[in-house]
């Protein structure tokens, strides 16, 4: 078998499906949110497209060493478009929550600690896998000074804002975790600029928050440089986010030849090498529009296995990565893998793609929902200590 044949998407698809059929029926299909169903269940699709990515990658870095594109346009679309969906739905979501808030406002404290809950404690949870891994990687003994180790460290739990460096000597550190953490840095870019954003739709934030947006934000565009074509696609979910406010926008949306234009800008994307060119863009920004006014494929996105990988589709983008190490490096070894045909390396991926889900799900269930009900909570505590604060300096 070819090692880019697209066969393995079908199958590995399928197996996270019919281990997503699984978890359904033994726990129950997510709450439907209703307003954007269709974004929910995209998620999960968008996260195992970049797990086949990368598993696609390791195919090739096992034979050259060298952690490169597939020579594929079919499976490079699989990650950067993945990618650039992630960035336009966060866009969508948090523009959205900027134009409701002109009319019934905006916590600004409980937004930050919903993210910082939402993303931080699996993060964290991680990043103690990762360090487990490079400490084993290392034989328990230092390969560098400990302070420039305790650096490296820090800049690994900034959630991707300070880099991902070399850790202990270990060459290429970022491939345990399949390089994805430089998304983080873009994510959270976009939520500290939301304060300045929203002045764009005369919605005025407290002082302290548009300092912050500023301060960061000017931090960020003079010390890293982000680059504008991965900015852009948040624009993408911007847009998105005003046209779903349009009912002819929504009617179109829910016809069934928008399902086959949503398709066909996904098979248009495979003829171009790049998804960071106009065109593929303007595809790809078709494509989200049409979702997230109501589009669902065929009813596709809104069933409740898809709303099931949509739900754990964090675990899935942030874990995946390991899940390869692990089994190509360490449990299969390098030399094992090496010899694998392609037809055996992608078995083993088809056969992990289920553990993978079920392990996610585990996940979710112990550490990400736990910490997302607290954000209330914490929301709660922060808002009576500034009252309080502000009660005292008066």
């Amino acid at each position: 078998m070819d090692p880019v044949s697209p066969l393995p998407v079908l199958a590995s698809l399928l197996a996270a499906v019919a281990a997503s059929f699984l978890l359904v029926k033994r726990f129950g299909a997510p709450p439907d949110q209703g307003r954007f169903t269709s974004i929910d269940g995209l998620r999960g699709y968008l996260a195992l497209l970049v797990f086949l990515h990368h598993s696609c990658v390791w195919y090739f870095y096992l034979h050259t060493g060298r952690w490169d594109a597939p020579p594929s346009n079919l499976y490079n679309r699989f990650g950067p478009s993945g990618v650039a969906l992630f960035f336009m739905i966060t866009g969508f979501l948090f523009f959205s929550k900027l134009l409701d808030g002109r009319a019934k406002g905006i916590d600004w404290t409980r937004l930050y600690v919903s993210r910082f809950m939402r993303l931080v404690p699996l993060y964290s949870t991680v990043m103690i896998l990762l360090f487990v891994i490079v400490a084993y990687l290392s034989d328990g003994i230092l390969h560098e000074p400990l302070s420039a180790l305790l650096i490296g460290a820090i800049r690994w739990l900034s959630c991707g804002i300070l880099g991902s460096p070399d850790l202990n000597g270990i060459h290429d550190t970022y491939i345990i975790v399949a390089g994805v953490m430089w998304t983080l840095r873009y994510e959270w870019f976009f939520y500290f600029s939301l304060p300045l954003l929203a002045l764009t739709v005369r919605l005025v934030p407290p002082f302290p928050f548009l300092v912050l947006a500023a301060v960061s934000t000017g931090i960020g565009l003079l010390f890293w440089h982000p680059s504008i074509l991965h900015m852009v696609t948040f624009l993408g979910g911007i847009v998105a986010s005003l046209l779903v406010r349009l009912e002819f926008c929504r009617r179109i949306a829910t016809k069934p030849v928008s399902s086959f234009i949503t398709i066909a800008c996904f098979a248009i994307l495979v003829l171009f090498p790049s998804d960071y060119e106009v065109v593929p863009l303007l595809l790809l920004s078709v494509a989200f529009a049409l979702m997230a006014c109501g589009n669902s494929i065929f009813g596709l996105l809104v069933k409740p296995v898809s709303r099931m990988l949509g739900e754990i589709t964090y675990g899935i983008y942030l874990l995946h990565g390991m899940a390869l190490y692990v089994t190509f490096s360490l449990i299969i070894g390098p030399a094992g893998s090496r010899v694998l045909s392609p037809t055996a390396h992608w078995m083993v991926v088809i056969g992990i793609t289920p553990i993978l889900i079920f392990v996610c799900f585990g996940v979710f269930r112990i550490i990400e929902s736990p910490a997302m009900r607290t954000s209330k909570i914490i929301t709660s505590w922060f808002s009576s200590h500034l009252t309080t604060r502000r009660r005292a300096s008066a």
